[in-house]
């Protein structure tokens, strides 16, 4: 009898112990699945890009980074001049986000990417000077100037650089002593830079007669002034944000090269701006922000950037002028209009030639 006893306590023991791994193996398994189920709510997708560096502050901006979250994205980026990309090895990125569509779309070709991309936002490259300078061309006939802002006439700036003047040539000029040497306006390196090459695309327009550049013999036509255009200004800077930090620190040359959008985010910053003048070209070139999906991944955020509605207010406090409509832009830069064309009145886009024939155009310039 004690035997039996003693198997059926046994039994009992065993019983006991399967039951109770029994249940702590539920109540695992029950916390994984809220685990993966919470996972699975608030995880994002890693995307990893290569920008210009123009769009760094805005991929940083904690609401971007809050926004992009609330929609499933991380984004890692590196910057890269827009012109420089195409030397990079991309396997491995998501995307690729230069500053205009001639290099993104030299980008999709390369890597077999469908069209059409997404361009989320654009700027159009202005010219910003201090108010002696932006004066001085007014009385010249060189620019018409406002209260904060103006229009830079290109054909009769290109003339007075065509003729190497001088800003002592000018008149008015003499009583302000910053103002000397060869009249030029500074620019980025266009062998690089985004805007440097806009800048070729824009001026090399106005000065063959309103014809956009599309072969050897076009290039060559106006070879010698973008080549002065170039060359005036010695070692010429990598990227527009360091040309505009020199600039309104007070330094560097009185007639910069810049994309609006650098205005517009430093006034809505509320940051003094000093003298600042906005000089709009007559005729300029705009920077299409495209992106070049290189994944699926890529293309639902270039898609997301261009439709989501915080985003899109988010790249108009960084200044950008987001595609498809103009109301966004003026509303929020209201109170910036003394230095802001908002409409862009009086101001012609010039086309841009094609990739390989705008590099050319760049090298030439440089040589």
């Amino acid at each position: 009898m004690l035997g039996s006893g003693s198997t059926l306590l046994d039994v009992r023991r065993i019983a006991g112990i399967v039951l109770a791994v029994l249940l702590i193996g539920g109540v695992v398994a029950a916390v994984i699945g809220g685990r993966e189920g919470q996972d699975k709510g608030t995880a994002t997708k890693t995307v990893r890009g290569v920008i210009g560096s123009e769009k760094a502050e805005f991929f940083a901006d904690p609401d971007v980074v809050k926004a992009l979250a609330a929609k499933g994205f991380t984004v890692k980026t590196e910057t890269s001049g827009s012109w420089a990309m195409d030397g990079l090895d991309l396997k491995g990125y998501d995307f690729a986000f230069p500053s205009s569509q001639a290099p993104a779309d030299e980008l999709a070709a390369k890597y077999h990417v469908r069209q059409p991309l997404p361009r989320p936002f654009y700027s159009p490259l202005v010219v910003v000077a201090h108010r002696s300078a932006a004066e001085v061309l007014a009385a010249n006939g060189l620019a018409t100037v406002g209260k904060g802002t103006g229009t830079l006439r290109m054909a009769a700036y290109l003339k007075a650089a065509g003729q190497d003047r001088t800003w002592q040539q000018l008149k008015g000029a003499a009583a302000h002593g910053e103002l000397t040497g060869t009249l030029f306006i500074a620019s980025t390196d266009p062998n690089t830079s985004n805007s440097g090459a806009l800048y070729l695309a824009a001026a090399s327009y106005v000065a063959d007669g309103g014809r956009v550049a599309s072969d050897a013999a076009a290039v060559g036509r106006t070879a010698p002034l973008m080549h002065k255009l170039v060359s005036v200004q010695g070692a010429q800077q990598s990227s527009t944000d360091a040309a505009f930090r020199d600039f309104i620190s007070g330094a560097g040359n009185p007639l910069v090269l810049v994309y609006e959008s650098q205005v517009a985010a430093l006034l809505n910053q509320g940051q003094d701006v000093g003298d600042l003048t906005v000089l709009y070209p007559d005729t300029t070139a705009n920077s299409d922000h495209t992106v070049v999906p290189l994944t699926p991944e890529g293309r639902a955020l270039g898609e997301l950037l261009s439709t989501d509605p915080t985003l899109r207010r988010l790249a108009v406090r960084h200044g950008f002028r987001p595609q498809g409509a103009t109301a966004e832009f003026t509303a929020a830069t209201a109170a910036h209009a003394t230095y802001l064309n908002q409409k862009l009145t009086g101001v012609r886009q010039a086309p841009v030639p094609a990739y390989k024939v705008l590099h050319e155009m760049a090298r030439r310039a440089g040589n």
